[in-house]
C-alpha cells in the first residue's frame, strides 16, 4: 500500500490532478448519444444508469480488495462514515427523494437540484481516485479511467434532463463537466491528507467504498429500475462490473 509515494515519481500530486481532471471532463462526451440518436428513450437512459452503476461497483470492489488488506475495523468505520455523509448531504440539500426521471418537470428549482445531485455524486468519486492513487500509481490511474468511462453515461442522463428543460446541448455538456469539478478537488485533497497521515488509509478506503456503494444503491440502481426492466438492468450492471474487474484487477 502507498508504494506510489516512494516510487520515484517527480510530482505525484500533479499526476492526481491531471488524471482526476481528465476523468471529470469526460462528462462532456455525454452529448454524443444525444447528437447521434436525438432525444433518448427512458430505456436507453436506464441502460446508461445501469452501465454507470456497474462501473462504479467494479471500482468499489477493486478498491476494497487492493486498498484494504488490513485495518478491517477502521475500514468498516470509514464505510459507515462514507455512506452516512452521502445520506446527510442529500438530506441537508433536500435531494434525498429527488426523481431524476422527471424530464418534463417545470419547477425552476428542479434543474438546479439535478446538477447539485451530480456534484454530490462526484465528490465520493474524487475521494476514491485520491485513495486509489495512494495504493499505487497504476491502480490510481486505472480507477480514474474507469470513473471517466462511468462519467459518460452518467452525464448522458443529466444532459437529457437539462436539454428537456430548454438548455442548449453544448451548455448542458459543459454543466455536466462543471458538476464533476469537485471530483478533482476531493481527489487532490484526499491524496494530500491521507498521504500525510497514512494511518488513516484503511478508514479512507472504507469511506470511499461506503460512499460509492451508497450512491449506487440509493441513486443509480433505483433510477435504472424505474427507467427499464429489472433483468436487463441486472445484466448490464454485472457485465460492466465484470469488465472493470477483468481489465483493471491486476493494475495494483
Amino acid at each position: 500500500m502507498m508504494e506510489f509515494v516512494s516510487s520515484g515519481a517527480s510530482d505525484p500530486t500533479v499526476t492526481v490532478l491531471a488524471w482526476s481532471t481528465a476523468a471529470a471532463l469526460t462528462a462532456i462526451l455525454g452529448v454524443v448519444p444525444r447528437l447521434v440518436f436525438g432525444r433518448l428513450s427512458p430505456t436507453l437512459l436506464g441502460a446508461g444508469n445501469a452501465l454507470a452503476a456497474g462501473l462504479m461497483l467494479g471500482v468499489a470492489y477493486l478498491l476494497l480488495v487492493e486498498g484494504l488488506p488490513d485495518g478491517i475495523v477502521l475500514g468498516a468505520v470509514g464505510g459507515l462514515c462514507g455512506a452516512g455523509i452521502v445520506i446527510l448531504t442529500h438530506a441537508l440539500t433536500g435531494t434525498t427523494e429527488l426523481d431524476l426521471n422527471a424530464l418534463d418537470e417545470l419547477d425552476p428549482a428542479y434543474g438546479y437540484q439535478v446538477v447539485l445531485v451530480n456534484a454530490l455524486h462526484a465528490a465520493g468519486e474524487g475521494v476514491a481516485i485520491g485513495v486509489a492513487m495512494l495504493v499505487s500509481l497504476p491502480f490510481g490511474i486505472s480507477m480514474a479511467v474507469a470513473l471517466a468511462v462511468h462519467n459518460v453515461p452518467e452525464a448522458m442522463v443529466l444532459i437529457e434532463i437539462l436539454t428537456a428543460r430548454g438548455v442548449r446541448l453544448a451548455h448542458a455538456g459543459a454543466l455536466a463537466a462543471v458538476a464533476n469539478l469537485n471530483q478533482v478537488l476531493l481527489a487532490v485533497v484526499t491524496f494530500a491528507v491521507i498521504g500525510a497521515l497514512p494511518s488513516l488509509m484503511p478508514w479512507a478506503v472504507g469511506f470511499a467504498v461506503g460512499a460509492l456503494l451508497q450512491l449506487l444503491l440509493s441513486e443509480l440502481l433505483p433510477e435504472s429500475y424505474r427507467q427499464t426492466g429489472h433483468t436487463s438492468i441486472a445484466v448490464v450492471t454485472l457485465l460492466a462490473m465484470g469488465l472493470v474487474i477483468a481489465l483493471l484487477g491486476g493494475a495494483a
